[in-house]
């Protein structure tokens, strides 16, 4: 059997700071400090604008992250097309002045870019210090030989999102992560230098081994002590190590320390438990660098005779792919969208999701560990052969090394990530080129992390065979769409273990039961988890005459406008569950037992087609006027052995919802108003029991924050559902009221928007319709702490509002 144990720590760059504040201390140790305010900024290419004296006095100010993209219109256009959405792209500067304190020299200054989407040429000070093409890895670039210490300096990035198509998803346009200032003494630790892993770990004990890499910028060399502290979830330290470490004027060191942990609380999904480790770098009995980063224990082994072993359990992934938008908020990666996002994939029964087709942000993995959700970890969505014109495999010769660095060594001690993808449905797939490259690929990110199996996804294989030197190279074997092949695969490949990295929706059931069935299938990931942004119309469904015969637009096709968004998520892009996530979570039994729901009705001499992506819609409705004495189909999801329904509390029959039923069972009801009641049974008794009702007019509106109370650090986020419901104060499942909104106090409407793929209102302003009587507000805060005030109106309707605290706490380190 392949074990491989692992104990996971967050990478140093992306840890917590130990000291507050330049303004805190008289020399503090090391700092790292937000880079996000104050930027001036303009959609336009003007000459000389790295220059420090630059006038840029007529840009507007913006903060960080920032997607300029996501602020404009759709339009067909738009340089993005069908495959981004239609949305406005370009040509964008950056431009942010600041001072240097004059403690700093003699310190190595950097800066930092979380994600910039995409081709960003940094300059400091009028010089160029470099361009980084993907739009996906991080930025950084050493300041200190160009800083003017004690003096006001300018960094200027200019992002070039001009040349399309470059995407096949929506990618956004600008600095649309955070960016950070790091400061720290000529003998540091080196970014992303921390590595932990394990030789053994159990319920009574675990082996740590920390291998922490020291950089000497200095022009002497240096005898320094290294000590490392873990502390526990609680706290309370559990083990240190220190040695000596001797380093020459320009040189790096390596140290390999090892730590015995008694009883520690391993990390998984239903226990995210999160130690803390301190790494200190001692000169003269005094600390020069230090920092402190939040960590995990946790083994992973995976055989195809076993599955997949996470502290030695098998553990199957209910798992989705996840692009990286943050729905109306467009590619924007604020920390609490990325927490969210993750809070209600786990709401609704997943475990695991795969980054489709590149490295997240580091606030959603963050947001993973803490919460329990498992991560496939993605690099690319090509290599060398293009599939669109301008996309990854420009750049991918001379930077595919550099970026799987930054994928790997930025996320390798993340306790969440428990596989890499090399790749998804690379054109080279079953080609020898293709094969070499995998394997040069694999190697190399084995040569930087041997702890996690390695996985690439491949689709349309018609001879399965000639991608057999392919799989190989991989751990993992990732099929999109035609895990049905697996008998014959693994009749003639046993050991290969597999995986459904993309599914149809409508496929769940199927699916599923071959990943419950077979022990060398780990998991299943549907396309989509979420809804995104881009490849418009993948998952629509709509309306024709019948027996019409015309060929329909492919996903992404510039003829689908106003489609700019996929309809192809369990969840739609504002965070509302659909019928087939409640489905996925029934058949996946991971909490819900039963749901009920109607099939949209078609009009009279039409026929709804969906796409081969998508789904019947199914409402949560007893709401259908002009339907009455009609038929609806109702459709009933169950965990329990059979179902009863109800109409006013007459039955209209019993079906059985077992694993031969596919966990579902179709009535045919006329409509009446009144109350629809599924009753689930299990062994002849009622055991679960829902409920849908007949609403009356629409007569209010009504607010509902997801959290009331907000930090007023200017990145803050409060997500605000609006609903129309009648006088009882039922929301009404089919309300498109058009709703306008205020806001006052110290925050702003940072987005709106509604489930509405087709909507041509733009996602900044004042104004949304409903869709399926919801819609969404964003509220960001400003850094002024006081109350916010959200007010919704519509004609006809009670307005409602929502109160907003925004409180100073601890300030996030800035420049």
């Amino acid at each position: 059997m392949d074990r491989r144990t692992f104990c996971a720590v967050l990478p140093v760059a992306a840890g917590t700071v130990l000291r507050a504040s330049a303004a805190s201390l008289p020399s503090p140790i090391r700092q790292r400090l937000s880079f996000d305010h104050d930027w001036r900024f303009i959609v336009d290419d003007p000459p000389g604008a790295q220059s420090p004296t630059f006038d840029d006095s007529s840009w507007r100010t913006v903060q960080l992250p920032h997607d300029w993209s996501i602020e404009g219109r759709i339009d067909p256009k738009n340089p993005m097309g069908g495959g981004g959405g239609f949305f406005p792209a370009g040509i964008g500067w950056y431009r942010r002045t600041f001072a240097v304190p004059a403690a700093w020299k003699g310190r190595r200054v950097g800066v930092e870019f979380d994600g910039v989407y995409m081709n960003a040429t940094v300059s400091l000070n009028g010089r160029e210090l470099g361009t980084h093409p993907y739009g996906y890895t991080a930025i950084f670039h050493d300041l200190t030989p160009h800083l003017r210490f004690g003096e006001t300096n300018v960094v200027a990035v200019r992002v070039d999102q001009s040349r399309h198509p470059n995407s096949r998803w929506y990618a956004g346009a600008g600095i649309y992560r955070h960016a950070w200032i790091s400061v720290a003494g000529p003998l540091h630790v080196a970014r992303w230098g921390v590595s932990v892993t394990a030789s053994e770990v159990s319920d009574a004990r675990a082996k740590v081994s920390v291998s922490t890499r020291l950089d000497n910028e200095s022009d002497a060399p240096s005898t320094v002590t290294l000590r490392t502290a873990l502390f526990g979830p609680s706290g309370a330290p559990v083990g240190q190590a220190a040695s000596a470490v001797t380093i020459e004027p320009g040189g790096s060191s390596e140290s390999i320390q090892e730590i015995a942990v008694r009883q520690p609380a391993l990390w998984a999904p239903e226990t995210p438990s999160l130690y803390r480790a301190v790494t200190s770098v001692i000169s003269g009995g005094r600390a020069i660098d230090e920092v402190t980063t939040p960590f995990g224990i946790r083994s992973i082994d995976w055989s195809a005779e076993k599955g997949l072993l996470l502290n030695g359990n098998p553990i199957k992934l209910a798992g989705g792919c996840v692009h990286h938008d943050n729905g109306p908020l467009g590619a924007a990666a604020f920390d609490r969208a990325e927490e969210r996002r993750v809070q209600i994939l786990r709401a609704a029964g997943f475990n695991a999701i795969r980054t489709a087709h590149n490295p997240p942000s580091p606030a959603f993995l963050d947001a993973c560990d803490r919460l329990g959700l498992l991560v496939i970890d993605e690099a690319f969505d090509c290599w060398e052969k293009a599939k669109t014109r301008y996309d990854y495999s420009v750049a991918f010769k001379q930077w595919w090394q550099r970026d799987i660095d930054a994928m790997v060594l930025r996320d390798r001690n993340h306790p969440s990530v428990v596989m890499w993808s090399i790749g998804n449905e690379i054109p080279e797939r079953g080609e020898e080129a293709g094969a070499r490259l995998a394997k040069t690929l694999a190697d190399y990110v084995r040569a930087l992390d041997g702890t996690r199996p390695i996985t690439s996804a491949l689709n349309a294989v018609k001879e399965w065979e000639r991608t057999d030197a392919f799989f190989a190279a991989l751990d993992a074997g990732g099929y999109n769409y035609n895990l049905n092949d697996h008998v014959e695969d693994h009749k003639r490949v046993p050991s290969r273990l597999m995986l459904c990295t993309e599914s149809f929706p409508r496929a769940t059931f199927d699916y599923w039961q071959m990943v419950a069935d077979y022990p060398y299938i780990v998991g299943d990931f549907v396309w989509t988890a979420l809804d995104y942004l881009g490849e418009s119309g993948i998952g629509r469904w709509y309306y024709r005459d019948p027996g019409a015969t015309a060929r329909e637009p492919f996903m992404g096709s510039n003829d689908l406008y106003p489609w700019h968004s996929s309809d192809c998520g369990d969840i739609d892009i504002c965070g509302f569950r659909k019928a087939i996530s409640y489905y996925r979570n029934i058949v996946w039994n991971r909490g819900e037992k039963l749901y009920v729901g109607v099939r949209q009705p078609v009009p009279e001499g039409k026929e709804l087609r969906v796409t081969q992506w998508g789904v019947w819609p199914v409402h949560p409705s007893w709401t259908w006027p002009g339907m009455e004495g009609k038929p609806l189909q109702v459709e009933i999801y169950s965990r329990c052995d059979a179902v009863r329904l109800y109409l006013n509390d007459k039955m209209v029959g019993e079906k059985a919802t077992t694993r031969a039923e596919q966990f579902k069972a179709s009535f045919e009801v006329p409509y009446a108003p009144g109350v629809l009641k599924a009753v689930g049974v299990q062994a002849g008794k009622p055991v679960a029991e829902k409920l849908v009702k007949t609403v009356g007019d629409t007569a209010q509106l009504r607010l509902t924050a997801d959290r009331t109370t907000l930090r007023s650090d200017g990145q803050d986020l409060a997500f605000v559902t609006v609903e129309a419901a009648d006088r009882d104060g039922q929301p009404h499942p089919h309300a498109d009221h058009e709703v306008s909104f205020t806001i006052s106090g110290p925050g702003m409407i940072a987005a709106a928007g509604n489930g509405d793929s087709t909507s041509e209102e733009p996602y900044r302003g004042s104004h949304r319709r409903l869709f399926n009587g919801k819609a969404l507000v964003v509220v960001r805060v400003s850094r002024t702490p006081g109350v916010i005030r959200l007010t919704a109106s519509a004609p006809g309707l009670t307005p409602a509002a929502v109160r907003i605290q925004s409180r100073s706490g601890r300030p996030v380190p800035a420049v």
